[in-house]
């Protein structure tokens, strides 16, 4: 019969041993995490902040985006090997202006190369068919033939470049404007207020940089379009003496972001 092994007492929990890096073994984390993101900012992703109204309601003045590089890629070989697509209607894009090449632009594609592009009283009809754009809105502002009309209405509007004016009749047949090869149609959303591809021209596929995915910071700024707010009746008596309540600090510092709209996917 075999003897068991004798049974040690226990000499308690275990102490906790926590081991501090060294100086070069933190430098070298840090550099890492450094080379990491300057890689992700160079080739794979963007910030931008989004200026202006032209883009409500789906991208607001103080939206913080994060833009894909990648996702349209390069023509080459890589582009068999990536899961790189091409650019598609209702995509929201980021491209270089092409009258000033240093200023970032975005839009929503409405033409591909080869669709026919009309507006008629504000609708865009595409290929001879009412578009149906869920997205888009028309904040009241005043008559432009040019902008509901395009592009048969007539050169009125100071904002029109004189180029885009005169290059733009050789690619209108039968009342449509025929987006050409390597080239995009794009609007934006906010369609009364936005000086896009009506205004000066197409985009060429070389200027896209991106696609937004997602808002991942939105500060509470105002809109141009934004229509004043009421003054609010004071009820007879009161004052503007009276003292504030310590939460109207903490509804300051509440307010001046929009919480609900953080790590919102674009569409």
């Amino acid at each position: 019969m075999e003897e068991s092994a004798p049974v040690l007492p226990s000499s308690g929990p275990e102490a906790a041993h926590i081991v501090f890096p060294s100086p070069l073994e933190t430098v070298r984390s840090l550099l890492s995490i450094i080379v990491i993101a300057l890689f992700a900012l160079t080739f794979i992703l963007q910030p931008f902040r989004i200026p202006s109204e032209s883009m409500e309601r789906t991208l607001l003045v103080g939206d913080f985006l994060l833009v894909n590089k990648m996702i349209y890629g390069k023509p080459g070989w890589l582009s068999h090997l990536l899961p790189y697509r091409k650019v598609q209607r209702g995509d929201i894009i980021v491209f270089h202006f092409p009258l000033d090449p240093a200023d970032h632009v975005v839009k929503r594609v409405v033409g591909i190369p080869g669709d026919r592009i009309r507006l008629k009283n504000g609708v865009v009809y595409r290929n001879g068919d009412p578009v149906t754009e869920p997205y888009a809105i028309y904040e009241s502002a005043d008559e432009d033939a040019f902008r509901d009309q395009f592009p048969a209405g007539g050169y009125t509007n100071p904002g029109i470049d004189p180029h885009w004016w005169q290059a733009m009749r050789g690619d209108v047949q039968n009342g449509e404007l025929i987006v050409p090869a390597n080239s995009y149609f794009v609007l934006g959303d906010n369609r009364n207020h936005s000086r896009d591809s009506r205004y000066w021209g197409f985009v060429p596929r070389a200027n896209i940089v991106g696609r937004p995915f997602v808002i991942y910071f939105s500060l509470r700024q105002p809109s141009a379009t934004d229509l004043p707010e009421m003054p609010q009746v004071r009820a007879a008596g009161s004052s503007d003496d009276k003292l504030g309540h310590g939460n109207a600090v903490a509804g300051k510092v509440a307010d001046f972001a929009r919480w609900d709209r953080m790590l919102r996917i674009v569409r």
